[in-house]
């Protein structure tokens, strides 16, 4: 899935904010070992091991568009790793901190996916993860219900990409069920004030329009944008608005 960097950072400051409140749950250790699953360019992971002098740090990422933008950040305690997330939890590695944020929304089946996880840590290793709660935002929604109409759906040979993102209790069952302790779940709205129509087009294009627009001809992807707009000018009818993004943070450390 072609990725594009540029786009994706256009909205950064938005999706900094939830990495901030999910790296404040992170404990100091002294020389630990951590993982960014889907570190992006690779400025998170960095900041990851400038609040914490002991972490040394690996992400990986299976874009490569993406881990372009790391080079700039790689250091003695910090170094990247062009690798999807399914082959990092089948590897034998373990990790004092997994860290992913924004990223695992990306891969199927949570049910098997999320022990497979906890798996990687060490004894007493934290997780700290963050996805956005993609079917319950309004844009996801405009999307999922878009994809499926034709004739976009024919074109897109009947490709929906429904988010694997489980409940709050599921998460919370799944990482007590796997050892996990000082367990902290919550979601959290992240309001986006946009002025138009095309600033919450924009918001999307980068994260997920992606898998779809690329599986369309040139002609049908112009008219599946122009749709896509006007669906969401039918919904955000005045402007300035107010988008509720919701996300969903997860903290636990594995018991000793």
């Amino acid at each position: 899935m072609p990725w594009n960097p540029e786009i994706y950072n256009q909205y950064k400051d938005i999706r900094y904010k939830p990495f901030y409140d999910l790296l404040a749950f992170i404990e100091e250790k002294d020389n630990f070992k951590g993982i960014d699953l889907g570190c992006g360019t690779g400025e998170q992971p960095a900041i990851i091991t400038h609040r914490f002098k002991g972490a040394h740090i690996l992400g990986v990422d299976s874009s490569a568009e993406m881990l372009e933008k790391a080079n700039e950040f790689e250091n003695s305690r910090l170094h990247f790793k062009l690798e999807h997330i399914e082959d990092v939890i089948n590897s034998d590695n373990t990790w004092d901190l997994v860290f992913s944020n924004a990223a695992l929304q990306w891969v199927d089946d949570h049910e098997k996916l999320f022990p497979k996880i906890i798996g990687l840590l060490n004894p007493g290793g934290q997780l700290a993860i963050q996805m956005p709660v993609q079917n319950e935002n309004l844009l996801n929604q405009i999307l999922l219900t878009l994809v499926q109409e034709e004739p976009y759906a024919n074109h897109l040979g009947y490709y929906v990409r429904k988010s694997p993102v489980l409940s709050i209790d599921d998460y919370a069952q799944i990482l007590f069920q796997c050892g996990m302790e000082d367990l902290e779940i919550s979601q959290k709205v992240y309001p986006i004030i946009a002025e138009n129509t095309e600033e919450l087009y924009e918001f999307i294009s980068g994260s997920a329009l992606i898998p779809y627009v690329e599986r369309l001809d040139p002609e049908l992807k112009k008219s599946f944008i122009k749709e896509f707009k006007k669906r969401i000018q039918e919904i955000f009818t005045k402007f300035p608005a107010i988008y509720a993004f919701k996300r969903l943070l997860i903290y636990g450390k594995l018991a000793r």
